[in-house]
């Protein structure tokens, strides 16, 4: 008996049937699809913490979608370890017409795909792949000239002039779902198969309520409101589709929407500039001379920094897996200002414990609060955690559930003073500024 021909549909940051761009194509050319996840080995030996909650997310929903196509009459077929390997099997044992799948902008991603894609072509095989996870990606909103865009403002008003119904447009995937491959279920891999132990993950829920994105500009600000929508972790592996987030926020909210936009300049910007991932995006600032207090990172990282605002946020990181974005921004400025540690320091810790870690949107983040990157806080402002405390937690009530030591004798001295370590802050930063530019 002949060995059917099939397709395979490749999920990675896409863990969804529905408005799935790279699925809706796979499906459409009507050659069966097999829908395949890989449990990348070269990505799981990275993570030291064994108890990774975003190994269980992941895991949840594989869960979720393998249940989804049991309902379709098919399954999902899940492997673990390394992609090029796992193709390599797959080609002995199927006769694969194409494999479909969407973009991944991150650098690893980009040498995995390319070859991958090498390995396939050489056995007569297209790649096809597919914009899924960014509204408009690499160089599609760029200035005049074609060159990208390294400012937010000049950006975001391109980006709103080009875009247009068809870009936000759903793909009907429901209408060809009947091209799924109909097999019974295999069993899926467990958490213990792949190495890993179970978390005490508390899962965000996949919608916003339209009251909460309403208001969102005016309460996104003070983390003791459920003034956000905690959408990012299923915007990160595509568990929900960005675009129809994208006109959600079209039509409720204009503040979100330009959240929104800021992830799609920060993934053009790793695209276009991957020296980004272990360097400042203006090289003078690798010149600043870090003082890297091994102590100090140790206070920083567990949340007794003396400072509330920031030992909350922390705390509630190391608790949850989740960081409010207004102190997000407090916690980053200061470890690089206030304790002059190198930025990658945070970025790599935030990157271990963050349930919605993205590295274009991480690497985004801190290289703003340090001052480094491509549209960044200049170096001469420096948060002051007590004044962003009077600001956006007035009452405490943030502070108060994670730190509820902080008004008795017991909390922690301040690592620092916040005048001296201003001060200081802008002292280097100018002297090392000022040294590259003397050196060029």
């Amino acid at each position: 008996m002949d060995t059917p021909i099939v397709s395979i549909f490749w999920f990675r940051r896409d863990l969804r049937l529905t408005d799935n761009a790279g699925l809706y194509h796979a499906l459409k050319v009507g050659i069966p699809v097999i829908p395949l996840f890989i449990y990348d080995s070269d990505i799981l030996e990275q993570l030291s913490d064994r108890e990774d909650r975003r190994v269980q997310f992941i895991h949840q929903a594989i869960e979720s979608l393998a249940e989804s196509l049991q309902l379709l009459g098919s399954y999902l077929l899940v492997k673990h370890g390394k992609p090029l390997e796992i193709f390599s099997q797959l080609i002995q044992e199927k006769k694969i017409a194409a494999v479909y799948t969407n973009h991944d902008y991150e650098p690893y991603a980009q040498q995995r795909d390319a070859a991958v894609e090498h390995y396939l072509n050489k056995h007569a095989i297209p790649f096809h792949t597919y914009k899924d996870q960014v509204i408009f990606e690499k160089s599609e909103i760029t200035k005049p000239d074609g060159k990208p865009y390294t400012v937010f403002t000049p950006y975001k008003k391109r980006w709103l002039n080009t875009v247009n119904s068809f870009y936000v447009k759903s793909y009907p995937t429901e209408k060809y779902t009947s091209q799924f491959v109909t097999m019974p279920p295999e069993p899926l891999p467990t958490l213990k198969d792949l190495g890993f132990r179970e978390t005490d993950l508390r899962t965000p829920g996949k919608s916003v309520t339209e009251k909460i994105i309403a208001h969102y500009d005016k309460t996104r600000d003070y983390p003791a409101l459920a003034g956000t929508s905690r959408l990012s972790v299923h915007l990160r592996f595509g568990t929900i589709s960005i675009r129809q987030t994208v006109q959600l926020a079209q039509k409720l909210n204009v503040t979100w929407l330009n959240e929104l936009i800021w992830r799609d300049f920060y993934h053009m910007i790793l695209y276009h500039f991957p020296h980004v991932e272990s360097g400042a995006f203006k090289p003078a600032y690798d010149y600043i001379p870090w003082q890297n207090n091994e102590n100090h990172f140790a206070h920083w990282c567990a949340g007794n920094t003396g400072y509330p605002l920031v030992d909350a946020g922390m705390r509630e990181l190391n608790v949850t897996g989740f960081m409010h974005n207004r102190v997000r921004m407090v916690v980053a400025s200061f470890l690089c200002k206030h304790l002059l540690i190198d930025w990658r320091w945070g970025e790599a810790y935030f990157a271990a414990k963050l349930l919605d870690y993205d590295l274009a949107a991480n690497n985004g983040g801190w290289q703003w609060a340090a001052g480094s990157g491509c549209d960044a806080a200049p170096y001469f402002r420096v948060f002051s955690p007590l004044a962003q405390l009077q600001k956006f937690d007035k009452q405490y009530l943030y502070v108060k559930k994670w730190v509820p030591e902080w008004e008795s004798s017991n909390y922690s001295k301040p690592l620092v003073d916040h005048e001296f370590a201003r001060k200081r802050a802008i002292n280097t930063y100018k002297a090392a500024l000022t040294e590259y530019k003397n050196n060029k």
